[in-house]
Parts: C-alpha cells; structure tokens; sequence
C-alpha cells in the first residue's frame, strides 16, 4: 500500500470513528446525580430530602427520561424513610417516579468543553399514578467530551394534590404530631450523563 493511500485510509477511518452515527446517546451517572426536595413543617422549619437511587438517559433523538426510585428516599432519620416509603409514596403499589422529556440533541452534541447553555424543556412528570405537566429551566454544561450536567436553575414547585399525595402528608402530619406540613414543595436536581456509543 502507497503511503498516500495509507494516510487516506486512516484519516477515512478516524472519520468514521467520530461520525455522528457512533453516537447512542447518554446514561445518567447515579454516583454523580442528585434529586432534592424540601419539606416544610410547623410553617418555618425547612429540611432538604434526597434519592439515592436514579436511573435514566438520554437517547440520540434526544428523548430523556429519568426513573426515581422512590424506596431510597433519604431523610436522614430511618423512620421517617420507612413512613415515607409506606404512607406517602405507597412504593408497595408507585414504586417509582418518572420525568420525561425532549431536548435538542444536536445542539447537545455540538457543546464542546466548558460550554453551557440554558433552556426550559417541558416535561412531564409520573408519581403516584399521576401525571403532570412541568416546565423546569435548566443549566446544560459541557464537562468533558464525554460527559454532560443538566441541572434546575431555580426549584420547581410541586403541589402535592397534584399528585394524590395529599392524604399521605396528613398521614405523616398525624403520626409525627406535628400542626402542619407544607403542600407546596420545592424539588432540584443535578443530572450528570455520560456519552454512549453505537
């Protein structure tokens, strides 16, 4: 083989390589990611609650879903997880939660290192058998080639009748003794996605 044929060849099959048809998309880093939300009780005191366990991705059309086991709530006090798990989620019949979405897959392969843009991505969001409509604005950062951070500019507020969760918080109010829960309550979120390939 001439070596001006070679350097084609290689440079042909580095092209390839790179060629956005090896891209599948991304997978949620659940060692990297974090959903918080905030519960507010006797009208002042505020405490910041977590899931330990998140799945999810991001397919090369761009459709993202995040699945949220609601079993691994974290509260930091046992008990009130395992009230949690059983009065207000009911994980034995919702085991888990959903957000589904859509963004821009070619503006979010052409982020290089470093780059960020923001935008608000309607979403629709599955918990305890029902189904909302959110608008989350949110941050999209480039880290590396390989890996990207989506996460909540400002709280999105769910209303917890939204969702049937009602009867749960006064559950959980009556149990603990308490003279309030709040209904309104604040959620963010830090996703970090790495890139796949075909």
């Amino acid at each position: 083989m001439h070596f001006k044929t070679l350097v084609s060849t290689s440079i042909l099959a580095g092209l390839l390589l790179a060629a956005p048809a090896s891209f599948a998309g991304w997978k949620l880093d659940n060692t990297a990611s974090k959903l918080n939300f905030v519960s507010i009780k006797k009208s002042a005191i505020a405490e910041i609650h977590h899931f330990s366990h998140l799945t999810g991705s991001i397919s090369d059309s761009g459709v993202a879903q995040i699945e949220i086991d609601l079993a691994s709530v974290q509260t930091n006090i046992d008990i009130r997880n395992e009230r949690m798990q059983k009065m207000l989620f009911e994980t034995n019949v919702f085991p888990k939660a959903s957000i589904m979405s859509q963004i821009d897959p070619v503006r979010l392969q052409k982020l290089r290192p470093g780059e960020s843009f923001e935008v608000q991505l309607p979403a629709k969001l599955s918990l305890h058998g029902q189904t909302q409509a959110i608008n989350p604005v949110l941050r999209v950062v480039k880290l590396r080639n390989n890996k990207v951070l989506v996460s909540t500019l400002s709280p999105i507020i769910l209303n917890v009748a939204d969702y049937k969760l009602y009867q749960g918080v006064e559950k959980l109010k009556e149990i603990a003794g308490l003279p309030s829960i709040a209904s309104a309550v604040p959620v963010t979120f830090s996703l970090t996605f790495n890139m796949e390939r075909k």
